[in-house]
């Protein structure tokens, strides 16, 4: 499991068709070490901050291994930080990790809070009108981090598994919870009892779960 890339940009104003709208989407590599805060990485930021960034969020990851697919299915090359996140990783799919995994990487330590969840500014910086529905249904998604111990990272680092989930959720598994399976009820309990995941994610399944049992 290694950091293959450490991404970051400001917000900046960004033209999407008739609107403008502030956002970090942008990331560029960066090729020294960075400090790893708990909102968020050295030199990073986000427009909106209602829906991106904060504690549960404080790192966007995204894997390497998604990459060659696509550049072929959107025909063109695709440097790293290409879907916005921070840490572009190797051995780390979405499949391969569980909400609430531990890493430490650099001095740092972090943990997987729930996958990422595309918006239409990814759409945007690629002008594909249907990118987010193409992400979903991939499986695709990435996932974000919350930084349990601050520290320095730097692209080229390994990744070392601190603790295993003991309820072993994959990422792919909220995933398919949250596009495909609507309804598994007992799916979505298993990964209500996963103590890490982020609050904006257990607030929307604990709703989900509440409608259905009063249905």
């Amino acid at each position: 499991m290694r950091l293959v890339s450490l991404n970051t940009a400001m917000p900046s104003a960004v033209t999407f068709g008739a609107q403008s709208v502030e956002t970090g989407i942008n990331k560029e590599a960066v090729r020294r070490p960075l400090r790893l805060g708990t909102e968020q990485l050295e030199g990073d930021g986000q427009g909106d901050r209602v829906h991106h960034g904060g504690p549960d969020k404080a790192v966007c990851a995204y894997a390497a291994e998604h990459y060659p697919y696509w550049q072929e299915k959107l025909g063109k090359d695709l440097p790293r930080g290409a879907f916005g996140e921070n840490f572009t990783l190797e051995g780390m799919t979405e499949d391969q990790v569980h909400i609430g995994d531990i890493f430490a990487v650099g001095s740092a330590k972090v943990q997987i809070t729930q996958p990422r969840q595309p918006c239409y500014k990814l759409a945007g910086k690629h002008e594909v009108a249907d990118l987010v529905l193409q992400v979903q249904q991939t499986g695709y998604t990435g996932y974000y981090f919350r930084v349990l111990e601050e520290g320095t990272v730097e692209a080229g680092q390994e990744l070392q598994l601190v603790q295993r989930h003991p309820l072993a959720v994959t990422v792919a598994e909220a995933n398919r919870l949250q596009y495909k399976d609507k309804k598994d009820y007992e799916g979505i309990r298993r990964l209500l009892a996963v103590e890490a995941l982020s609050d904006s994610w257990r607030e929307s399944f604990e709703k989900r779960l509440a409608a259905g049992q009063d249905a």
